[in-house]
């Protein structure tokens, strides 16, 4: 297990295009729109509308792991690897794993680094930091989780792409990232309670201000935390087709 995290971390390590999509982009699009939505407000009025962008923006954005956690896979399995791999006494929990854990490192850096971001550029409150940074903790092991029952389920690369553009902007879209949720219509407001995209925003901007109460916190974690052992049981139920569509 350890040799494939190793492999792993050292392929995205090498890759310029995991830079640009986990930490530019992100950066280039809170810059855009935080300018584009504070256009003529003074600094109290801001001051919310930076507070939504740059935690929602933070949340969004690691969902796109979830499209290189697909090509790696998909990759593995052309390759025969995944066969090689079957053929040895290593379980296909500890491979999950191993393909599992490395993505974890990159999220949770990830998000570290665009929420100091936000509170060097824009001056964001970070008032109750340990939740802050159990939170990041859990958000990872969820998104990676829910990325590693895609990168097993899906046939192919570009079915990966368009179900997580579909996951990652439409839960932004729903969940509240993108604008509060008072503006959104009653019904969409209930619907987002079931996206993690609103429990992870929700977090992070009540720890922010420090208004966080302990059992919020708890609640938030506990949702968060239910999505990404789904995806991992999902994962671990879909291996053996997994398993049965790999060449060699």
């Amino acid at each position: 297990m350890n040799a494939i995290i190793k492999l792993e971390l050292k392929k995205n390590i090498q890759d310029r295009g995991m830079i640009f999509w986990t930490l530019v982009l992100p950066i280039l699009f809170t810059v855009l729109f935080i300018s584009v939505f504070t256009s003529g407000l003074n600094e109290a009025e801001s001051q919310p509308v930076i507070l939504s962008i740059v935690p929602g923006y933070t949340v969004m954005f690691v969902f796109f792991i979830m499209i290189t956690m697909t090509e790696s896979m998909i990759k593995d399995q052309n390759n025969g690897l995944v066969a090689r791999i079957a053929s040895t006494p290593l379980s296909s929990y500890l491979y999950l794993l191993g393909k599992w854990v490395p993505y974890m490192y990159i999220v949770f850096i990830q998000i570290v680094i665009l929420l100091l971001f936000g509170k060097v550029v824009y001056n964001v409150p970070i008032e109750q930091l340990f939740y802050i940074i159990v939170l990041a903790f859990i958000l990872t092991f969820m998104v990676t989780g829910l990325g590693l029952a895609l990168a097993i389920l899906v046939k192919t690369t570009n079915m990966g792409i368009a179900l997580t553009q579909v996951l990652a902007l439409g839960g932004a879209l729903i969940g509240g990232l993108w604008m509060p949720l008072e503006m959104m219509p009653e019904l969409l407001q209930t619907i987002s309670r079931f996206t993690p995209q609103y429990w992870g925003h929700q977090g992070f901007r009540e720890a922010m201000t420090g208004t966080l109460a302990m059992g919020d916190f708890f609640k938030i974690s506990s949702v968060l935390l239910g999505f990404g052992i789904l995806g991992f049981i999902l994962a671990l139920i879909g291996y053996p087709n997994f398993l049965k569509r790999t060449t060699g």
